[in-house]
């Protein structure tokens, strides 16, 4: 069976840190309550020059690097983004030219924080259908660009970045297992942005309302993402016909540590066996998981034969997990 392998990965993250010790001179906040509710202590805000093509491409470097490949062998360009540089052309077309990847078709893929696990999925179900063979997945955020730095609920959570992969086609025993997504439209109110789009396009009343930010009902998404991440990571495992025990890694959407928490408790796998870095980065969207997973490879936590089990819920709502035998 040919499955989709990554042989490389890399990230990026701006160079400025944003404390929550400088936080609390921004907004009503303090540092205690923010690492008690989330786990976040910093995060990384882009420079003003800055946007996501721009931090994708050196993840992208570092990811070809890792895979010893040029660019000029991509068949596919995929980029996971909440946050494109413009409305058209794509991140992804931007991203191709800037690497060079002239032979490459290149698209973007806008699934919120769950963005890598739907754009990692859709590679490697072009892989297995034998249509390409060398795919850039990448998932970039600049998502201080609609945070609304007023809004104490929301502004502590988000910062940005940029991670990717290099997925090839292997007919071995490693390579991705699985992929499982879901999705459920009747709840994107509890977490959205507004305005800014076609149904309500900027506007000077837009501006001054700020519907062109991010919106959030915490408490309400909480208690959905726990359960259906919990499910997601239940039903990787049923399908592989595997125990949580077997999990070598599990690389979660870097959202809040309390979700981490949960669903590392539901899987019973004690925390040492879970990459966390939330605390570094806060909520990066569609860029956490490849964040997370370079570092953890970086950091050595990634061997041959690992079973690495990632995971992810976003805005929309969507949610889904993927298994993998590196």
């Amino acid at each position: 069976m040919i499955r989709g392998k990554i042989v490389g990965t890399g990230s990026y993250l701006p160079e400025k840190v944003l404390t929550n010790a400088e936080l609390e001179r921004m907004v009503d906040t303090d540092d205690e309550w923010i690492v008690s509710r989330t786990g976040i202590r910093e995060r990384r805000i882009a420079a003003d020059d800055e946007a996501s093509s721009d931090l994708a491409y050196q993840a992208s470097i570092k990811a070809l690097e890792a895979a010893s490949m040029a660019a000029n062998e991509l068949d596919l360009i995929i980029v996971a983004t909440t946050t494109p540089d413009l409305p058209f052309p794509s991140t992804a077309a931007l991203l191709q030219h800037k690497l060079g990847a002239g032979k490459a078709a290149a698209f973007d893929l806008q699934a919120v924080c769950t963005g890598f696990i739907y754009a990692l999925a859709t590679a490697d179900q072009y892989i297995r259908s034998g249509m390409y063979k060398k795919i850039l997945v990448v998932g970039a955020e600049v998502l201080s660009s609609i945070i609304d730095w007023q809004d104490r609920s929301t502004c502590i959570l988000f910062g940005d970045g940029a991670g990717a992969v290099v997925l090839v086609a292997n007919e071995g025993e490693s390579g991705i297992l699985s992929s499982h997504l879901h999705s459920d439209g009747s709840q994107a109110e509890l977490l959205y942005v507004p305005a800014g789009g076609s149904r309500q396009p900027i506007s000077q009343e837009v501006i001054d309302k700020r519907l062109h930010y991010i919106s959030m009902k915490g408490n309400e998404v909480f208690k959905v993402a726990v359960t259906a991440l919990g499910d997601s990571v239940l039903e990787a495992l049923e399908a592989n016909g595997i125990d949580g025990e077997d999990i070598d890694l599990l690389i979660p959407h870097q959202a809040n540590i309390r979700i981490i928490n949960a669903t590392a408790k539901r899987l019973g796998l004690p925390l040492d066996k879970v990459m966390i870095t939330v605390d570094r980065h806060g909520n990066t969207s569609s860029a956490s998981i490849p964040l997370a997973l370079d570092a953890a490879v970086r950091e050595g936590r990634v061997k041959e034969g690992s079973l690495i089990l990632l995971e992810a819920f976003g805005g929309g709502f969507t949610w889904g997990s993927i298994l993998i035998k590196w």
